[in-house]
């Protein structure tokens, strides 16, 4: 039996474990990435920087709003919360580096669930050299986790949301609206769809980030509360006005049948309005894909990953097709419910 076992076997629960001996064990189940020079167990982690600068982010991921745990598991909920700050640090065209992870949990929660939680984190780290590198613990009434992300910008200048000029194209890399469908699809009861892993462990681009970089992005963001919403941010700060083509990001076969499998199942009184009002909707105001888009000079050439989906002109704001979008561009966590 290994020592994650007999601990899970010997405690059952964080509140029969304590404080301290979920440390040790979530400690012993996050290995450290090369860059990390000292890692858990002190008051504070050090970080490598041979760039002389560190790129840093935080993002919250709460039970209720973000993830139910008897729609996703605790490897599903780790590699989620580490994809959010990650992400956010690739779009600044830097390389992640490590992970702040500050766990609130109830008392009741079974060691198996956080040692889980663990194993998500320490994989999605993995596919980019980082490490979870320090954090902290609280009792909660729920499950939150406050992700704190940090990277190397490796000599390249940040991307920021300010730099996008007249005359841009705008490009994304990555999928657009499948974790928008997958949670449809979850709050309609079908939880084994296929298209449901997307919403519960999103795969962001994370090397898209330092390539647009290195291509000369003009301003690049992560695609998480919505493509319209996200690409206003870009607007916004830039002072430009961006236009999308609804035939370039139109939802390809698979989330269209996804939309119907929702109809068939979905048994939410909507009056008159059928199921779902639109895939296309997922795609442009869903969010969590995790995605990137990024503005980039019409002359330069991109690779087939990132894909044209429209363009910046002067004046302000955010079309699709010449026109205002009807309805919400995203989520908004103050917006109306």
């Amino acid at each position: 039996m290994t020592r994650t076992e007999q601990a899970i076997a010997d405690q059952d629960t964080l509140a029969a474990l304590g404080e301290f001996g979920l440390i040790a064990e979530l400690s012993a189940a996050l290995p450290p990435a090369p860059k990390t020079l000292v890692g858990i167990g002190d008051d504070a982690a050090v970080l490598a920087a041979p760039d002389g600068r560190v790129v840093a982010t935080t993002d919250f991921l709460l039970e209720g709003r973000h993830f139910r745990r008897d729609w996703s598991g605790p490897s599903d909920v780790g590699r989620k919360a580490a994809a959010r700050s990650l992400i956010d640090v690739a779009a600044m065209g830097a390389v992640p580096t490590g992970l702040l992870v500050a766990l609130a949990a109830p008392g009741d929660l079974p060691v198996s669930w956080a040692l889980g939680l663990a194993e998500g984190l320490a994989a999605e780290c993995a596919r980019v050299g980082a490490s979870v590198v320090g954090g902290d613990t609280a009792r909660a009434s729920s499950v939150l986790l406050a992700v704190t992300g940090l990277g190397d910008l490796r000599g390249r200048a940040p991307v920021l949301r300010s730099g996008a000029a007249p005359g841009d194209v705008v490009a994304v890399a990555g999928p657009l609206g499948r974790a928008a469908a997958g949670l449809a699809l979850l709050s309609a009861g079908l939880l084994d769809d296929p298209l449901a892993a997307a919403h519960r462990r999103p795969q962001p681009p994370y090397d898209a980030g330092p390539e647009a970089a290195d291509l000369g992005a003009t301003a690049m963001i992560d695609i998480s509360d919505g493509l319209l919403a996200d690409l206003g941010h870009i607007a916004d700060a830039s002072g430009v006005l961006i236009d999308v083509s609804a035939a370039a990001v139109a939802p390809g076969d698979v989330l269209l049948a996804a939309a119907r499998r929702h109809d068939l199942f979905d048994r939410t009184d909507r009056g008159s309005s059928p199921g779902h009002p639109d895939a296309l909707a997922w795609v442009l105001t869903g969010g969590e894909d995790h995605a990137l888009a990024a503005t980039f000079p019409a002359s330069v050439a991109l690779p087939p990953r990132w894909s044209v989906i429209g363009r910046v002109l002067a004046g302000q704001g955010v079309l699709v097709d010449g026109r205002p979008w009807a309805g919400p561009a995203g989520w908004d966590h103050f917006g109306a419910p």
